[in-house]
């Protein structure tokens, strides 16, 4: 019978541990939502902005194998611009796009509370704050891809996979095999975390077999229960890739992509890094004049954590397996990815992650061990004191140098210039008699114009072009490249017939040329009577021949 002082004590433990949860989400919350408009969209956000246009005014969404990834994000992203009626894509904002990896940012930071029976309620706590507070779940958890969603469908997988073993409820296979679906449909490279898992799964087994000669949980798991999660990955992943069954083709692409993407994950020359490039983001990383960025207080934590998977269950207060699980799962996806010669800075959320969960692991140990209250009192301090240190960073990366190449996070983005290169077209819509129906050309090699299309989505006759077209009518207003000038200049001043010629502007200020991203530049030029009606208030409206 449990005394009524006992019942006392578990019920201030109930409430401190819920206002704890809350906590979490208001710090998550707080972190993820504000200025969500303020960055540059990156070019891989400004295209799935675009992408997700086609499917919100057009209701067509068809897979493509050979880039985009998986067709989760453009699907969650109808919620918010549904909710905000929002029925065409120059209605969309940043906002609306944004807050879709927002939610799945805070989701994540939640998260560890269902894994408390596991690794203890001060674990969880310090987990999810953790992920509240790390920079790089921050920056990436407001960037429009798709990681954030693919690293949270992947850790509720593995809650939901916890939970089902722990209890044997359907419930959760099948809501472990729909995360499963899910990831699928979210990013190709859902395989390496599903063959960690499984090859974490397979080492519990091995070393509960060689320690005890028992089996672990996992004995006895139900195979009906492990069909059903099995279908609902299955059903998820062909209701989506299939657009609903709209386009069965996308079902055999969605096969076909991992041609593409194994050969490009050895690819030596696009997005080369060398194998410890994510270790020295996360442990230390300082840029130039920059700032000291470090998340090495999670690697600390869980380096304790890993400790876990020694101790005797009595004396942990842990599930031992499942801290086996965490650590071999979260070892083999940094070997994983850091062998990949193909990286980009936010591919290191996956196992970010699983430090995160060692590391709540390591703070539920300390706290166990330290015996009195003044050394946990310190225990809670330091650890406080490592929120605070992320926390700080992670406000920094969101804000002061969320576009500033000395941030580890920030890669290939464009610059602020992007904002005065899209303050000179609005300024010559203005001036122009057909507004945002005047033709624009832009002219970069390779198609190298991201995230322009995005801010210029509003104008109806922008002409996309990688080189110079000597035969196509110059528009009043034209943006290029500076390696394009010589071919650009010899269109409009000698192949132009002498009694068409007209004169062009600098559109910018001086110096004229604008850094739409580190390394690559733009110039504008306004032909002559729309730069006098952009420059001579009142401004006349300018009508002007169109361009095809």
């Amino acid at each position: 019978m449990t005394s009524p002082q006992h019942a006392s004590s578990a019920r201030w433990a109930g409430m401190l541990f819920g206002l704890s949860v809350v906590a979490v989400m208001i710090v998550a919350v707080a972190f993820r939502t504000p200025h969500l408009k303020q960055r540059p969209m990156h070019g891989d956000e400004a295209v799935h902005g675009i992408k997700f246009g086609e499917l919100l005014e057009q209701g067509k969404y068809e897979y493509d194998p050979y880039d985009y990834h998986g067709p989760t994000l453009n699907y969650l992203t109808l919620i918010p611009a549904w909710l905000s009626s929002r029925r065409e894509l120059s209605q969309v904002d940043e906002w609306t796009l944004r807050i879709v990896p927002v939610f799945f940012g805070v989701a994540l930071a939640v998260l560890p509370v269902l894994i408390s029976g596991g690794i203890g309620r001060s674990g969880a706590i310090v987990a999810g704050m953790l992920t509240a507070v790390s920079p790089s779940m921050v920056y990436y958890s407001r960037y429009y891809i798709q990681e954030m969603l693919l690293v949270c469908f992947g850790f509720a997988a593995i809650v939901c996979g916890y939970r089902y073993v722990r209890g044997r409820r359907a419930a959760w296979a099948i809501g472990a095999g729909a995360c499963i679906g899910l990831m699928y449909a979210t990013k190709e490279t859902f395989v390496i975390a599903v063959a960690a898992a499984a090859a974490a799964i397979a080492a519990v087994v091995l070393l509960k077999r060689k320690e005890s000669g028992t089996e672990p949980a996992t004995r006895g798991l139900r195979g009906r229960d492990i069909a059903w999660a099995m279908i609902a990955a299955v059903a998820v992943a062909v209701v989506l890739y299939s657009s609903f069954f709209t386009h069965p083709r996308g079902i055999v692409d969605a096969v076909r992509t991992y041609g593409t993407y194994l050969e490009r994950a050895g690819d030596k020359q696009i997005h080369a890094h060398p194998w410890d490039y994510y270790l020295r983001i996360i442990l230390y990383w300082r840029y130039g004049d920059g700032p000291v960025w470090s998340e090495a207080v999670v690697v600390l934590l869980a380096i304790v954590g890993a400790a876990g998977a020694f101790f005797k269950p009595e004396r942990s207060g842990l599930d031992r397996d499942f801290v086996r699980f965490a650590l071999v799962y979260t070892v083999l996806m940094t070997a994983v990815y850091s062998a990949i010669s193909y990286k980009t800075p936010w591919c290191l959320l996956g196992f970010l992650q699983g430090m995160i969960v060692l590391a709540g692991i390591g703070a539920a140990i300390l706290l166990r061990i330290c015996c009195c209250i003044p050394t946990r009192a310190v225990v809670v301090a330091l650890v406080a004191a490592g929120c605070v240190h992320l926390g700080r960073q992670a406000h920094a990366a969101a804000g002061e140098y969320d576009c500033d190449p000395r941030s580890p996070y920030v890669y290939a983005h464009p610059t602020e210039d992007v904002f005065l290169i899209v303050d000179g077209v609005e300024r010559a819509a203005e001036a122009h008699r057909d507004g945002r129906d005047m033709p624009i050309q832009v002219i970069m090699p390779g198609a190298d114009f991201w995230p322009l299309p995005w801010y210029m989505r509003s104008f109806s006759k922008v002409y996309w072009r990688s080189d110079v077209e000597p035969n196509e009518p110059s528009a009043p207003l034209i943006l290029a490249s500076p390696s394009v000038e010589p071919a650009l200049l010899h269109k409009l001043y000698e192949l132009t017939p002498f009694e068409k010629r007209q004169m062009y502007m600098f559109l910018f200020e001086p110096p004229y040329y604008m850094w739409l991203r580190p390394g690559i530049q733009m110039v504008g030029y306004a032909r002559r009577d729309l730069w006098n009606a952009m420059n001579q208030p009142p401004a006349e409206a300018v009508e002007t021949e169109a361009a095809p």
